[in-house]
């Protein structure tokens, strides 16, 4: 551990599912030159099964502890930007650990264009009901304050490229003295 109050040079992404994350974190990892991991995909990894199968045999409650499990350990890295999944910030021992050991960015995006980038995909359980566009603006309005409250910084993902995206986050995280050096 160092011995300053900086915080790790690790940064986080949070927010609801479709906002972007793994897209996003993919290409920041990749300009900062930093590890990218998707907790959601790290966890599917050591469970040999995908996030659908986890709801279906432990339901949401056994894979929340899985997400915990996995945002502890791997928010204790160094030099790792981590997509979480849309409901991380749920539980209070990963928002502590997520805002200690790092800058959380949190992706936003509207309702709308939420549901756009996620009506077609199968493997987000808590979209499989009968009207998925009410199920996003429900979990947004539930899980907002918990993202606000962990953010040390809010992007908007709506609209524009996901280059314009990183463009921003990076002038930000300049702001905050983080990643000085010249990156792409």
């Amino acid at each position: 551990m160092s011995h300053t109050s900086e915080k790790p040079e690790n940064i986080f992404l949070v927010g609801p599912m479709g906002s972007g994350k793994t897209t996003v974190g993919r290409q920041l990892a990749k300009t900062l030159n930093l590890e990218f991991v998707d907790s959601d995909h790290e966890i599917e990894r050591r469970t040999g099964t995908t996030i659908p199968v986890i709801f279906e045999v432990e339901g949401e409650t056994g894979f929340r502890e899985w997400e915990r499990d996995v945002i502890d350990e791997l928010s204790q890295r160094r030099g790792l930007v981590l997509a979480t999944g849309g409901g991380a910030v749920l539980d209070a021992d990963s928002r502590i650990h997520l805002r200690l050991r790092g800058t959380v960015v949190y992706l936003r995006a509207k309702t709308e264009q939420l549901y756009q980038r996620t009506a077609r995909d199968r493997n987000r359980p808590l979209l499989q009901t009968a009207d998925p566009r009410a199920r996003i603006a429900a979990l947004i309005e539930a899980r907002d304050p918990l993202y606000r409250e962990v953010a040390d910084i809010i992007v908007d993902t709506g609209e524009g490229s996901v280059r314009g995206v990183i463009r921003q986050l990076l002038s930000q995280l300049r702001r905050r003295g983080l990643f000085k050096e010249d990156v792409k």
